[in-house]
């Protein structure tokens, strides 16, 4: 290891909590913090070594300002500590941990706290007209979860989850398929779950509700999931179609935190780093094909570290209807 490589020192997460679950009564300002602060006591840092925070976040409606300074400053966070909030839709997280490394390679800082959080619980509903006046006639509520988050921009009122549909039938993908790989993937999910791999990686969060203090430590969504019933549910978004809302991604509240800093900054501080970052790279395409954007992702980050494909061990790749 070079002692310019950027490396991950911490990385913490809440627990991921189902729409209008356990983790609803929070806002996502509030969960971040809870995984700023794990990130910190894993790190082993003070609140004034972090020089910036950059946190992914998507549905920012009704949240105040500034969303990401919110959660620095409910995770006790230094005032003078900057803080920037990072919407990049499906890659918000991501896109944060990548500013901050480059801001780390460019010598503008030396520790950075990064990473993504949503409750799409409390995503609001928007009366979209009510500055200018309703004057005649029925008005129309928009929901926030829906208009900025799961529809497309282009094509009004289209989800995206009609594009997964295209994306489908374009590769051949049938319900049979689809079913299996979401059936394979919740088992492991919830054998993970059951043999306690995830609680390391896991920050609780304690809830205080009517005066009754309890702590949110697992993941809400496999337990919560039926695989019986995977292949009988219904077609999400086109009457012959193959995605269901079990073969596609759940709605959920949540937040995740890492600590970055160099291989020097890490020697120095005698921490064991987690994880090198060997290169990163983004690719965009036409809206209605963001699901086979992470191709030209990996082509691209490949080429930068100067690798084959063939050398990676493991692809790890998040999309909503991967």
């Amino acid at each position: 290891m070079k002692e310019q490589d950027i490396v991950i020192v911490a990385a913490k997460r809440t627990p991921m909590g189902n729409l209008l679950g356990s983790l609803s009564s929070l806002p996502a300002p509030a969960l971040g913090a809870v995984a700023h602060k794990a990130a910190l006591n894993q790190a082993g840092l003070l609140a004034g070594d972090i020089d910036e925070v950059l946190t992914g976040c998507v549905l920012q409606a009704g949240m105040g300002q500034a969303p990401a300074r919110q959660a620095a400053l409910l995770a006790d966070l230094k005032h003078t500590t900057g803080a920037t909030t990072i919407n990049k839709m499906c890659g918000s997280g991501m896109k944060a941990l990548m500013l901050a490394h480059d801001l780390i390679k460019a010598g503008s800082i030396n520790i950075a706290l990064a990473g993504g959080m949503e409750s799409m619980s409390n995503a609001p509903f928007l009366l979209n007209k009510a500055r200018a006046g309703y004057r005649l006639g029925h008005g129309q509520l928009s929901d926030h979860l829906f208009l900025d988050g799961l529809e497309d921009a282009y094509d009004k009122g289209k989800l995206m989850g009609v594009f997964a549909e295209l994306t489908a039938k374009q590769f051949n993908f049938n319900r049979a398929m689809q079913d299996e790989f979401a059936h394979t993937s919740m088992s492991r999910a919830l054998k993970a779950q059951e043999q306690g791999w995830f609680q390391q990686e896991i920050a609780p969060v304690d809830l205080t509700l009517k005066n009754n203090t309890h702590t949110v430590a697992v993941d809400e969504t496999p337990s919560a999931s039926k695989l019986a019933k995977i292949a009988s549910l219904k077609p999400a978004f086109a009457e012959d179609g193959t995605v269901t809302a079990a073969n596609s991604s759940s709605i959920s509240d949540g937040a995740a935190s890492l600590i970055l800093m160099s291989a020097q900054e890490a020697m120095r501080r005698d921490i064991k780093p987690l994880a090198r970052i060997k290169a990163h790279a983004s690719h965009a395409q036409a809206p209605q094909w963001f699901t086979t954007a992470p191709i030209g992702a990996i082509n691209k980050v490949l080429t930068q570290a100067n690798w084959h494909k063939d050398d990676v061990a493991l692809f790890e790749i998040n999309e909503a209807f991967a």
